[in-house]
């Protein structure tokens, strides 16, 4: 039992991983075709997965522009 005296690592999301976490299905797509990526890459961006850091910028930037958008 390897590890079972610390706490597991649990990986934080941002606010704007979680807005995406929160969307439609057909949204995320969008949004990951918008960001050049797939919705499997883009779904583990947003559940604080392993990305690069150019979807992770790309992502990112699509989620702040459309809640912009809805402002």
């Amino acid at each position: 039992m390897r590890g079972f005296l610390q706490p597991a690592v649990k990986p934080t999301a941002t606010e704007n991983q979680t807005a995406f976490t929160k969307m439609a299905r057909g949204r995320r797509t969008k949004l990951a075709k918008g960001a050049q990526t797939t919705l499997v890459k883009a779904d583990q961006w947003a559940h604080g997965g392993k990305a690069t850091a150019e979807v992770a910028e790309a992502l990112d930037r699509q989620v702040k522009a459309l809640a912009a958008k809805k402002k």
